[in-house]
């Protein structure tokens, strides 16, 4: 054999012996689920109950999560396959009537979505098990289901009554978020003209209460002067399930920087906001500007809707939407974490609750990639625990141990509004 046929089959002989090393892409997706496989990764508000009411008025047969809900019409963000992709070890599924709705009504509908969600994490009793504790979520991690916990989304849902709040929380609900976009009748939103400077005295009563219960105060949507209030006041750590840096992003729905700071001494955890308008502030004046020339287009040609609609195509045409990106949600995660500290920081994305998703997070199969760009930024493997979900439980547990010592001293709370609010 020539000499130079030698040479190549020597140099092919050890090429296949030698083991490649893995590509740093392939070692940081290992890395991301070895973190995964070991903590549960938690978010903080996922809105599939709402579509079951909006899309099938809760006729459970009618969306399969087994199946690929991507393909329905519109598109969903979550399914059981996705979920697993996603490495989802635990999810807090919201539970959010219409602040609309008169109080009687809103409790029998706060009901129903309560019985959604028990409905179908029983039917798909292989994937979801039912979480009360942080103990719970843990164990039901270790075997492989994803915790399944359930959090009211706005104060509306008690009808202003202590005992349907202890009701609720003896149902399964383990937190609630204060308000929703308008105010209620003892708190104030963000999104609303102030009523109450925060928290009326019956309000305090409420987030008391919540202690005791050990149910956790939620204070996305709610306004400054109510996340201060509350603050002030609470015994225990405090949650926000779904907001962002005000910072980054000047929507009153994002927690301040002084906020920040007071969450931090307060050891609780805010759970980033996946929402574009939350997230750049570029898309919330794109739409800012989309709603006031839908406004103007409708007050200039009226009686002409079709005109109007064609105008406003042309401008949406003239003026391409911007999108958030995973990059602006991990700048929001950095900006808490340098504000408040790796350990108040968590993930709190509002799938299927928003309408347009940030490029590179368009559902919930997505959060390893997440973690790998906050992996890429120089985040441990302890700061990417805490991030996907042991901040979380931190605080739960935290919760429960205050409630554990609160209920040895203090009894349920009877009052009422009317005895309290007086005007």
């Amino acid at each position: 054999m020539p000499n130079h046929r030698r040479r190549c089959l020597v140099v092919l002989l050890v090429l296949a012996m030698t083991p490649f090393a893995a590509s740093p892409v392939d070692a940081q997706a290992d890395r991301i689920r070895r973190i995964l496989r070991e903590t549960p990764l938690i978010d903080g508000h996922n809105d599939v109950p709402e579509q079951y009411l909006d899309r099938v008025k809760d006729h459970l047969d009618q969306i399969d999560l087994a199946s690929d809900t991507s393909k329905l019409k519109p598109p969903m963000h979550t399914d059981i396959a996705r979920l697993r992709a996603g490495g989802v070890g635990g999810q807090f599924w919201s539970v959010y009537v219409s602040p609309g709705l008169p109080g009687p009504d809103a409790v029998v509908a706060t009901l129903e979505q309560i019985d959604v969600v028990k409905r179908f994490v029983q039917r798909y009793a292989d994937t979801f098990d039912a979480a009360y504790t942080a103990a719970d979520i843990e164990r039901i991690h270790k075997s492989g289901k994803i915790a399944s916990l359930i959090g009211l989304e706005g104060g509306h849902s008690i009808n202003n009554s202590l005992g349907t709040l202890r009701q609720m929380y003896g149902l399964g609900a383990r937190y609630m978020t204060l308000t929703h976009w308008s105010n209620n009748q003892w708190a104030d939103s963000a999104t609303a003209t102030s009523q109450h400077h925060g928290l009326t005295a019956f309000g305090d009563m409420v987030v008391l209460e919540m202690n005791r219960l050990g149910m956790l105060v939620d204070l996305s949507h709610v306004s400054e002067q109510t996340m201060n209030r509350v603050l002030d006041i609470t015994k225990a750590p405090i949650i926000f399930s779904h907001s962002s840096a005000r910072a980054l992003n000047a929507h009153p729905r994002n927690v301040p920087d002084a906020v920040l700071k007071r969450v931090a001494a307060n050891a609780g955890v805010v759970m980033v906001n996946f929402a574009p308008e939350f997230i750049s502030e570029e898309v919330r004046h794109y739409q800012a500007a989309e709603l006031a020339e839908t406004a103007r287009l409708k007050d200039l040609m009226l009686g002409d809707p079709e005109g109007a609609a064609k105008a406003l195509a042309a401008w949406k045409t003239a003026h391409p939407a911007p999108r958030a990106t995973l990059n602006q949600v991990a700048d929001h995660i950095d900006h808490i974490r340098k504000i408040a500290g790796i350990s108040h920081v968590g993930l709190g994305s509002d799938f299927d609750g928003i309408t347009t998703i940030p490029a590179g997070l368009e559902d919930v199969s997505r959060y390893p990639d997440l973690l790998a760009e906050l992996a890429r930024r120089g985040y441990s493997d302890d700061d990417l625990r805490k991030v996907a979900g042991l901040n979380v439980l931190r605080v739960l547990a935290a919760a429960e141990t205050v409630a554990a010592q609160l209920q040895k001293s203090t009894r349920p709370n009877d009052a009422r509004i009317e005895e309290i609010d007086k005007k």
